[in-house]
């Protein structure tokens, strides 16, 4: 449950209550004086599985204007405790998201976690470092702490929401910040391979040149829960999914594997990153569509219809190619 507050001219605070009305939000009252633009604010207390459709009904009738802006307030606690509500079919249909956080709040938590920033880079390559002197003394807590710290999930992520809203500009934004954070990471271990020796009997570098089908498993499983996670509103379980997923060990070893003149266990370590890219990407966006996730108007739905085809047939067939290398390998 959350508040959705909208500030708006006086003459559409009336449409605000007859949306609220509409859709059953739990309760609403206006707050404060005008402001200088003579603007009214309006809160909404409304519970997960309303909350999108009240904000669609709210740009649909007020987006138009410049004046109105709309924002979702988290709340802590709320007495009396709401009441369970009966839901009639035609409001199911009206769902345009499972409960949890609406499309707008997704937008924003994912999107900032695609940002190409210094902040991004100085995250990937500081968890580099931690990973290879990890990797190196075979030390597993050092390689775990590195998968905690690293930024690497979530472009990954914000590449499946942006196909799934046809958002062309995040999906740019997404692959261009996914490319330099994988690009980075293996440049740093690809140096640390070539100037530090390495035991390639270590068993944290050797778990990671391995690639079988419960690695497929495991990587689908994690793109899953992690979607499932910010959809649910549950993002703090989301370090758990970087940890389950391991995005940047296998970069760390490829690079080391590289740098030290072993092509076979490199190979091996780079296959294994494929599969986990391949697998994020395609389980986050078989998530997003289950839980509903969708753009809001005809035009963005059928300008997103063409990129989400696209994007899934890219990944299944990607994911084919891995598992036949997986089998080749495996034979060799």
């Amino acid at each position: 449950m959350k508040i959705i507050e909208v500030i708006a001219h006086p003459e559409h605070i009336e449409t605000v209550q007859n949306i609220g009305e509409e859709h059953g939000v739990t309760d609403q009252w206006p707050i404060g004086s005008p402001d200088e633009e003579e603007r009214r604010v309006m809160r909404l207390l409304v519970d997960d599985d309303h909350r999108q459709a009240v904000m669609d009904a709210l740009q649909n009738q007020l987006g138009k204007y410049d004046t109105t802006r709309i924002v979702v307030l988290p709340v802590e606690a709320t007495l009396p405790s709401p009441e369970a509500e009966d839901r009639d079919k035609d409001q199911e249909k009206e769902k345009t998201s499972k409960g949890g956080a609406t499309r707008e709040e997704l937008y924003y938590s994912i999107s900032k976690n695609a940002e190409l920033n210094s902040d991004f880079l100085l995250l990937v390559f500081l968890s580099t470092i931690v990973a290879t002197i990890g990797l190196i003394e075979n030390n597993v807590a050092v390689v775990v702490g590195a998968m905690v710290i690293a930024p690497l999930l979530g472009p990954n992520i914000a590449l499946a929401l942006a196909a799934t809203l046809g958002d062309t500009p995040l999906m740019w934004t997404a692959l261009k910040t996914n490319l330099a954070g994988l690009g980075l990471a293996l440049g740093i271990s690809l140096l640390t391979g070539l100037i530090l020796p390495i035991d390639i009997n270590s068993h944290e570098i050797i778990s990671r040149t391995y690639v079988g089908i419960d690695s497929v498993v495991l990587a689908l499983a994690s793109g899953a829960a992690a979607v499932l996670s910010l959809t649910t509103g549950l993002s703090s379980v989301l370090v758990g999914v970087m940890v389950a997923v391991a995005l940047l060990p296998p970069t760390a070893t490829f690079g080391l594997m590289l740098g030290s003149g072993q092509p076979g266990l490199a190979f091996g370590a780079a296959l294994l990153l494929a599969v986990n890219v391949v697998c994020v990407n395609l389980a986050a966006k078989i998530v997003f569509l289950a839980r509903g996730v969708k753009p809001r108007t005809w035009l963005e739905k059928r300008k997103a219809r063409q990129s989400i085809i696209t994007y899934i047939v890219f990944w299944i067939l990607s994911l084919l190619v891995l598992l036949i290398a997986i089998y080749l390998r495996g034979r060799v």
